[in-house]
């Protein structure tokens, strides 16, 4: 049965701290066999604490949650708020899309897509996360839904995206979808 102290400095909200537990747990839960019920996971705080010569009394920047930067952002591509989806990519941003279609730039994204269908959503069915070093890759997966160029509408087409999120900002997108699969049955 695992039990997890940490030590926080004050000033990190009660969301955060939340977010923090629940993955030391799920963590813990990776390399031990323990349930849920066995996995203990507590946050205390110092008011200070003293390092290198220098004394801290806050921590550091909560890194923003990235399944969340990832929805939003693709939420906002859906309303095709281009200027505000920007504002979510970090430098030299790379998408790779099914052919392999690579790009760095969304009005690019958009010629690209311009021929293939009208209009494109998605349910979500999952968003799954993992973490590598201060990248942290999110996959999100559902199907997607919209409309042919030609007028008809699709629907239930599966696809997986994945994102790799470095302080909040998406570094690259990769895209697996079966459209191609539908437009050839169509």
């Amino acid at each position: 049965m695992p039990v997890i102290t940490v030590t926080l400095l004050p000033g990190y909200p009660v969301l955060d701290q939340h977010r923090l537990v629940q993955r030391l747990a799920n963590t813990a839960r990776s390399v031990i066999a323990a349930s849920d019920a066995g996995t203990t996971v507590f946050i205390h705080e110092a008011s200070t604490y003293r390092r290198d010569g220098q004394v801290y009394a806050a921590g550091a920047a909560v890194v923003p949650d990235a399944s969340a930067r990832v929805k939003s952002f693709l939420e906002t591509m859906a309303e095709r708020n281009l200027a505000h989806a920007k504002g979510f990519l970090a430098p030299g941003f790379e998408m790779v899309f099914p052919g392999p279609a690579v790009m760095h730039r969304l009005e690019d994204l958009m010629a690209w897509a311009q021929p293939r269908y009208r209009s494109v959503g998605k349910h979500y069915e999952r968003f799954d996360e993992s973490w590598q070093g201060d990248t942290t890759v999110v996959y999100c997966s559902g199907t997607l839904f919209g409309v042919w160029n030609d007028g008809r509408a699709f629907e239930g087409i599966r696809f997986i995206d994945r994102f790799e999120v470095v302080n909040g900002m998406l570094t690259r997108q990769e895209v697996w979808n079966d459209l191609a699969e539908a437009t050839r049955l169509a």
